[in-house]
């Protein structure tokens, strides 16, 4: 009885020295989180911050199908330098090169029709006794010769029309510039109104931001402002903007940072900068960036 005492007595010690040891691990704060880089220093005193992606100076150029149907061709790969004209892909043409072969058909038999019908007016015309043939015959054969005559044009416009569908076929590209992405493959079927460009083309080497500035903050902006951008995660390196201009018309915003306390039902004001692309920084269209934009107005 008395080593049963002994015992109940050492083991209610350990469970409070376990208790105690519990609670002091419990209290100890955690150790501060340490992050890899710090924010974007703001260089202003008054500001207006925002974000805004990097794209082409004219715009990305999304390129779609002129019609659904099967690729045939890609001729050119992401990162192409391409110029005006140049021949991007197509789709498959064998469908309108098949029907215009019974459309040239179609214009030799008009003609062989148009040359009959020639023959008997020109019959009609070579009777030297008026009293033979009656004029209206001669005009009746003189209209079906006009008629004939139209048929070929329509004929041969119908063959035309069908190459030029061909030859639609072809997408080029419309200015020259650099291409950026292809979600195209020979052999894979494209819609005409695809949610997503079959390619999407810009010229690379001319770069411009497009900001996104809060409607509320909207009233505040000013196009002779100063504004400087970050790239994402880089705080080290920026470079200023150069006012463009002003898209006017207030839209809902697209470009979404990722941020766990950002809204997705903000409307926002686009205003374009330019700038000189860095010459130690390596930058992308689609990259987005850190802006700060002078608020002078108090």
């Amino acid at each position: 009885m008395i080593i049963f005492k002994k015992f109940s007595f050492y083991v209610s010690i350990a469970g409070i020295i376990l208790a105690i040891i519990l609670v002091r691990i419990i209290q100890t704060p955690a150790p501060g989180r340490e992050f890899a880089r710090a924010s974007a220093a703001n260089p202003y005193p008054s500001t207006i911050a925002t974000s805004g992606i990097i794209e082409s100076s004219d715009r990305n150029i999304a390129i779609g199908a002129p019609q659904a149907g099967i690729v045939a061709k890609v001729y050119v790969k992401v990162s192409d330098q391409v110029k005006e004209g140049q021949p991007l892909f197509q789709i498959d043409p064998r469908e309108l090169q098949a029907k215009i072969l019974t459309q040239e058909a179609n214009v030799k038999v008009s003609e062989a029709n148009l040359i009959r019908l020639k023959d008997q007016l020109a019959r009609l015309r070579s009777v030297s006794d008026p009293r033979a043939v009656s004029q209206e015959d001669v005009r009746t054969r003189e209209n079906d010769v006009l008629v004939a005559d139209m048929q070929v044009l329509a004929a041969k416009a119908q063959v035309e029309e069908t190459q030029r569908l061909i030859e639609r076929l072809t997408v080029h590209a419309p200015n020259n510039g650099t291409m950026l992405q292809s979600n195209i493959r020979v052999g894979e079927y494209v819609a005409a109104n695809a949610d997503s460009p079959v390619m999407l083309f810009g010229t690379s080497n001319s770069l411009q931001v497009r900001v996104d500035i809060d409607e509320q903050n909207a009233s505040r902006f000013h196009p002779g402002f100063r504004a400087i951008a970050y790239l994402k995660n880089n705080t080290q390196t920026s470079f200023p903007l150069e006012f463009d201009r002003i898209e006017p018309y207030i839209i809902p915003k697209k470009s979404l940072t990722g941020a766990s306390d950002e809204r997705v039902d903000t409307r926002v004001l686009q205003v374009i900068y330019a700038f000189n692309r860095p010459i130690d920084l390596n930058v992308f269209v689609g990259q987005q960036v850190d802006v700060f934009i002078e608020d002078t107005k108090k």
